[in-house]
């Protein structure tokens, strides 16, 4: 229905057709409104079965629990909560204020922002599930491993003092309403607030996105990305770095570069590298661990992120 309506606003009423500029349009109308559709509708979803779910109760929940098990909850919470990567920060303290043990913070930080629900429904739409679940699971072991080693190296001497004097206070006890009205409203609320927050780079990523579709030759994209080898995987890591983007609005663009035939494993280690390596991130990271921690939470990222691209690469030649 998205291809029709921008075949109907662009070729047919707006008489564009059979320029780079025609196409460009017809893909960021059709981009545009199918990802804002899906966004309203896996968000509101979402929000129904969330409206109980607060950053407070992910930390509760975590607490006082089994090594392993709370590894295997911080990554789950990490994939299914609506947290981009620099929102993820203050949980951060909040974690480590709580006494949670700093390897399974650090999983929940890698987790967040590479997995949430609206990224699966979009990305499935592209690659198809079978990828998609590939993806999911190989994020998941990113942020779970990522979690052991960097507690190898006794991470927690590499955190800002003042991150250890915090205090955060238990929230106070509030009733709340569980009625059906209330849950809606809720879901309500969070489509806005998460639209709002980040339509704008909806409408950049699908603007890059709909600029290398129409402007940008198949040949020179395939040139630049390589043949899909380990040099190709590291230059894609590498340019996602300066980049951010949630998982969401980097979509678009890695539409556009499966379409211009660039291997899907070169796309979703500069994907990760986006989402979960972003120099905004690391910014913001800095002002509460050490530059030591800074260097093994992100080299770990950026060998794990060439990993998975060289080898959803290989997979493709061989499925």
């Amino acid at each position: 229905m998205f291809d029709a309506l921008a075949t109907l606003l662009i070729y047919d009423l707006a008489g564009m057709k059979g320029t780079a500029l025609s196409d460009a349009l017809h893909f960021f109308v059709m981009d545009v409104t199918k990802i804002l559709v899906l966004l309203t509708l896996v968000i509101y979803g979402m929000g129904l079965l969330r409206a109980l779910l607060k950053p407070e109760k992910v930390r509760e929940f975590i607490r006082n629990r089994g090594n392993i098990q709370s590894r295997f909850m911080a990554v789950g919470l990490g994939a299914v909560t609506p947290f981009c990567s620099c929102s993820s920060i203050p949980l951060f303290i909040g974690f480590v204020e709580a006494g949670i043990p700093l390897g399974v913070t650090l999983s929940f930080l890698i987790a967040s922002p590479m997995i949430n629900e609206v990224a699966v429904v979009l990305l499935a739409s592209i690659i198809g599930w079978k990828f998609t679940v590939l993806y999911i699971v190989t994020g998941l072991s990113v942020a779970l491993i990522g979690g052991f080693v960097l507690e190898r190296f006794k991470p927690e001497r590499w955190v800002e003092d003042y991150v250890w004097k915090i205090r955060m206070g238990e929230s106070a006890q509030i009733e709340e309403d569980k009625s059906m009205r209330a849950r809606h409203q809720y879901a309500v609320n969070q489509v806005k607030e998460i639209v709002r927050r980040i339509w704008k780079y909806i409408l950049i990523g699908v603007g890059v996105g709909a600029f290398i579709h129409g402007f940008v030759p198949a040949d020179l994209v395939a040139k630049v990305a390589g043949g899909g080898g380990l040099l190709s995987v590291i230059g894609a890591v590498l340019v996602g770095v300066p980049l951010y983007s949630d998982a969401v609005g980097i979509i678009p663009i890695a539409e556009v570069l499966l379409g211009k035939g660039v291997p899907i494993g070169t796309v979703l280690a500069f994907m990760m590298s986006v989402t979960a390596l972003s120099l905004p991130e690391m910014i913001i990271l800095r002002k509460v661990i050490k530059v030591p921690l800074m260097v093994l939470f992100s080299g770990y990222l950026a060998l794990a992120f060439v990993v998975v691209g060289v080898s959803f690469n290989f997979l493709r030649t061989i499925l």
